[in-house]
């Protein structure tokens, strides 16, 4: 494959485009190792790997620090995580050695409610603006204080309608985004947290399938989809992805 170690910035949006779709059939056929090293060897080297340490994140985070040892794991603390998140947070970065980095909104989370009150139970425009200040403002820092140029996630096509169609590659912003991932499935994920002898965020015991923060986070009940256990189920996504 082609080194990709230049700027994007002054190609085309229908070229960049281009050039994504031709690398994403070539990861398509590679396996979630290969794409990782692929992503070490090829893309730019200022790169981050985000992980809020839900359910199964624990898989990611062994498998991307195995194959880029001491890359930064940023984590964005709203200051409304689940007590057992920032546990599990603080377990596995002993546990698998990683270089968390935890940022935040500089507006501190009793001055926000005292600011603009509960905004997550203001509908669907109190959390945009809660999610705007508390996840995707802190996110947007990181990557522009830091010029970041590859960040590595782990968004999986099964979690929601809204990710189905995700591609294991995209450029936006002069940025690499990589869900190396992206096709596995919670069988998949399941094996290898055996095979790596690490577990799940310990939320799963109690039936929680996808975790964000304790006000809009529900237990999984029969017949629910996965993303309806977020936001009330008036969106899935936060915006930072």
């Amino acid at each position: 494959m082609v080194e990709l170690k230049h700027s994007f910035l002054y190609l085309n949006k229908d070229l960049i485009k281009r050039i994504a779709l031709s690398l994403n059939k070539q990861l398509k056929d590679l396996t979630t190792l290969k794409r990782v090293r692929w992503s070490f060897e090829t893309l730019p080297q200022k790169a981050i790997l985000s992980s809020s340490f839900g359910i199964q994140s624990a898989a990611i985070l062994k498998l991307i620090t195995y194959q880029i040892p001491g890359v930064y794991i940023i984590v964005i603390d709203t200051g409304y995580l689940f007590r057992e998140t920032y546990r599990h947070i603080e377990k596995l970065t002993l546990k698998l050695n990683l270089n968390t980095y935890i940022n935040r909104s500089n507006i501190s989370s009793k001055w926000q409610e005292l600011k603009y009150g509960k905004l997550w139970s203001k509908g669907k425009e109190g959390i945009i603006l809660y999610n705007k200040l508390n996840k995707v403002n802190p996110m947007n820092y990181i990557l522009k204080k830091h010029n970041i140029k590859t960040w590595i996630a782990g968004l999986r096509n099964e979690q929601s309608n809204s990710r189905f169609k995700l591609l294991a590659l995209t450029i936006n912003n002069n940025i690499f985004k990589l869900l190396p991932i992206i096709d596995l499935n919670g069988r998949d994920l399941f094996f290898l947290l055996r095979k790596y002898k690490i577990t799940y965020n310990p939320l799963w015991n109690i039936g929680y399938v996808s975790l964000g923060d304790v006000h809009t986070t529900c237990v999984y009940k029969v017949g629910m989809k996965e993303e309806a256990t977020r936001f009330y189920g008036i969106k899935r996504e936060c915006g930072l992805h």
